[in-house]
């Protein structure tokens, strides 16, 4: 039996349906595990050079179908072009850094501690990489997992989110013109399929919502390596030495960017001291100027959000803090409600929102952000570290000790300085270790995650 019917509409035209069709049941779920363990031997037997040569080849059958992806993006999900365009070049990027990773040195050599022999140290993969992905990077994050793992040995079975299965299926279907059979398989369909995949792989790695994130984490307590990457609660700090336009307009295109969805969206910032009036305006301004529309458009930032309920989840928040006495600083003054085709929010900006309501607590994918006001840098800080825990944070200031200390100082992966939160880059490490599990993504602290070390002792033997 099917696990479920699966859906994917185009946000800024829902009458236009790009997937129906049934998701994978659990048991052929399992099979493409079954198929993917199979194919793992000769896969990593087939060694470094041909293993390099496959995500080198990868990099390029992406490349080739640039236009048709970046079109099926804005298509499926909503990302403005340029975004789009951004996100394809930066998966082609990531196939062909990736391909340098089975060139590697896999382990070390030793010297024996007691008498003659060599102890040696390799780096070994873990089998089949279940990887779980969501929609906000529907070709950039199954990259960003896809490639390091297959480059250290592993096959994989790919679990899209439902809102991206058309660009899943495209992709896969590119990328085996440059990999062996059966080394990439995808199993599209909802929360059966997921909780499958991490029951039977032998590495799991997930993005997405921290619900099933934990569901996620239960089903992988099988003692095998497991990663869940889940939402946070991105915080801008502004001090008042800072530049405050500037501030304003990177701060401004973290909320707006790509309708607030991704994980590294900024919603919340906290201005220091005298600096709040003058980033009350100039954030006020800076949105204004960014509206919701047609993602098509090659100068839009804020495009439809994914869905009818993810649109109706914002105007909601936004109606509820409103009627406790929160201040609209700028949005549409009907929590965001437009009469368009499309599932449009505009990019909104609240102040003197009650401290219990959700928006000071949850990460709501829309383009929505809290404004308030701290005495002094501690206590910004202090509010920056509390409740959630963000993915990234950014602080903005003309003042070099304070970034540095604020570096140490935010339980966050990234700080980033006079700059948006949002933005992160593949050739660095990507580590969250305050999650119910670490997460290690990017550059080269994925080989950790999808290999084992194991110890090899050479004795010499015994003379004639």
């Amino acid at each position: 039996m099917a696990d479920s019917v699966v859906i994917s509409r185009n946000p800024a035209d829902p009458g236009d349906v790009l997937v129906e069709l049934y998701g994978c049941s659990p048991d052929t779920a399992a099979r493409a595990v079954q198929r993917a363990a199979r194919a793992q031997a000769a896969w990593l037997a087939a060694g470094a050079a041909a293993r390099s040569a496959a995500l080198h080849r990868a990099g390029d059958v992406l490349e080739a179908a640039y236009e048709e992806l970046t079109g099926l993006l804005v298509r499926e999900v909503g990302k403005p072009l340029t975004e789009a365009r951004e996100e394809l070049t930066r998966a082609v990027a990531i196939w062909r850094y990736y391909a340098q990773l089975p060139q590697d040195v896999p382990g070390a050599v030793h010297e024996p501690t007691l008498g003659p022999g060599l102890l040696l140290t390799r780096r070994r993969p873990h089998g089949v990489a279940g990887l779980i992905t969501a929609w906000q990077f529907p070709l950039a994050a199954p990259s960003w997992k896809a490639a390091p793992a297959l480059a250290a040995g592993n096959t994989v079975v790919l679990k899209p989110a439902p809102e991206a299965t058309a660009c899943a299926l495209r992709l896969a279907e590119i990328l085996r013109r440059a990999l062996p059979a059966d080394v990439l398989q995808l199993a599209p369909g909802g929360v059966e399929v997921g909780a499958t995949l991490a029951g039977l792989a032998d590495v799991v790695s997930f993005t997405g919502s921290r619900a099933v994130g934990s569901a996620v984490v239960r089903a992988a307590s099988r003692g095998v390596p497991v990663q869940a990457d889940m939402s946070g609660y991105n915080t801008a700090v502004v001090l008042p030495d800072a530049d405050v336009v500037r501030a304003a307009a990177d701060i401004a295109v973290a909320i707006a960017g790509y309708a607030g969805q991704k994980r590294t969206a900024t919603k919340r910032v906290i201005a220091v001291g005298s600096v709040l009036p003058k980033l009350r305006e100039a954030l006020r301004q800076a949105l204004r100027a960014l509206p919701a529309r047609d993602p098509n458009a090659t100068d839009s930032v804020c495009g439809p959000v994914i869905s009818e309920m993810a649109r109706d989840r914002v105007v909601h928040v936004t109606d509820s803090a409103l009627a406790l006495g929160a201040d609209l600083l700028a949005g549409n003054a009907q929590g965001g409600r437009r009469e368009a085709p499309g599932w449009y929010v505009d990019p909104m900006l609240l102040e003197n929102v009650p401290g219990h309501h959700d928006l000071n607590r949850s990460e709501i994918h829309g383009p929505i952000a809290v404004l308030s006001g701290a005495s002094d840098f501690d206590e910004a800080i202090r509010v920056a570290g509390s409740g959630r825990r963000g993915v990234v944070s950014s602080l903005h200031t003309s003042d070099l000790e304070k970034a540095l200390s604020t570096a140490d100082r935010l339980n966050t992966a990234m700080v980033r300085v006079n700059a948006p939160t949002t933005g992160t880059e593949f050739l660095l490490p990507f580590e969250r270790e305050k999650d119910p599990c670490r997460v290690r993504e990017k550059e080269r602290a994925t080989t950790d995650f999808y290999t084992s070390t194991r110890t090899v002792f050479l004795l010499p033997t015994a003379s004639a």
